[in-house]
């Protein structure tokens, strides 16, 4: 979200991955979060709707 600062956006974001991937360091979930933000499309997105589109081919098992 446009409005959202970025690094409310980035820490939702990473939270999100974070449920998913329990066993991944935080930080780097971090760095995966800042590179979502960086995408426009994903950006306009609440983080954790970005964050599940990006899960997206990962959790539908294809």
């Amino acid at each position: 979200m446009e409005n959202m600062p970025a690094t409310l956006w980035i820490a939702a974001c990473a939270h999100r991955l974070q449920q998913q991937w329990h066993t991944v360091d935080p930080l780097e979930l971090e760095d995966v979060a800042r590179d979502l933000w960086r995408d426009e499309r994903l950006r306009s997105m609440l983080p954790d709707e970005a964050a599940v589109e990006w899960l997206r081919p990962i959790t539908s098992g294809t």
